[in-house]
């Protein structure tokens, strides 16, 4: 009787928990939808009726977003930034992640503690310090700057994430691969890097959308108009369209911002959900 009650309330728990998740789940959908067929309508129909569906479509709010504030240089900038951020975390974080999770050193546990101790630094606390050495280095108003800003504050996580994911691989094959005469970097590139790449590519799709939304970093370290990251034109094109009270604009601009990453999760997103598994599971 007693493990049939215990039973009730675990699965009674997880209605609660899965009922949450739809709600959350719907409401951010609904969100979606609401800004992507309002940013299809003129100003007129939307303000005649906020939550009816556009007729006809309108798409010249996304022509004045993308040309009103230059949001075509915004954007290239953003998928430079990104994409290099995420190439040179990856370069860095997967062999440290292979050191920290397959071998057994007397410095191990408190290696691993110190990028664990990075996850809860806060990154308003080490902007200022961040700022001083930056300027000293001339790295300010600069996209190589901002890139190994986004780098230094995304090692932990990565680490964190790739670590786990590095111990659930099996070690017959890296065993097997030093037996025949690789070296430990030989191990690494040539079997345990391939097998990793589903929890690469989950640590790469994290760290896109937490970079490309990414917008006190920028803002600290970006004033020159031509450097700016997506993130920043939008908040530029928020000020130039505010003066016109273009609201279905605005809409528009959000969704040239929101659209990449909702692309990269539909995608991707087995992928992820695979890589973590695996890593919760074994690590």
């Amino acid at each position: 009787m007693r493990n049939k009650l215990s039973y009730f309330k675990r699965d009674k728990s997880k209605i609660w928990m899965y009922l949450f998740i739809g709600i959350y789940s719907a409401f951010t959908l609904f969100v979606l939808f609401w800004i992507l067929i309002s940013s299809l309508k003129t100003n007129q129909t939307f303000t005649q009726d906020i939550w009816g569906l556009p007729k006809p479509l309108y798409f010249g709010n996304y022509y004045k977003a993308w040309n009103i504030v230059n949001m075509k240089r915004y954007f290239l900038n953003s998928v430079f930034i990104v994409c290099s951020t995420v190439i040179i975390l990856d370069l860095i974080c997967a062999p440290a992640a292979y050191v920290i999770g397959r071998f057994d050193f007397k410095i191990n546990k408190y290696v691993n503690l110190l990028f664990m101790m990075g996850l809860g630094i806060p990154v308003p606390i080490i902007l200022i310090p961040l700022y001083k050495i930056f300027i000293s280095l001339h790295l300010i108003d600069n996209m190589f700057g901002l890139i190994i800003a986004y780098v230094v504050v995304s090692i932990p996580f990565t680490i964190f994430l790739l670590v786990g994911f590095m111990r659930s691989l099996p070690s017959e094959l890296e065993e097997a691969a030093t037996i025949d005469g690789c070296s430990n970097f030989g191990a690494f590139w040539k079997i345990m890097f391939p097998l990793s790449t589903p929890g690469i590519i989950a640590a790469s799709i994290f760290n896109f959308v937490n970079i490309w939304n990414e917008y006190l970093i920028a803002l600290t370290f970006i004033t020159q108009e031509s450097n700016r990251p997506l993130s920043l034109g939008l908040y530029s094109l928020q000020n130039a369209m505010l003066f016109t009270a273009d609201w279905t604009g605005m809409l528009a601009g959000v969704m040239i911002v929101t659209i990449p990453t909702l692309i990269l999760f539909v995608l991707l997103s087995e992928k992820i959900m695979t890589a973590m598994t695996l890593g919760a599971v074994k690590g």
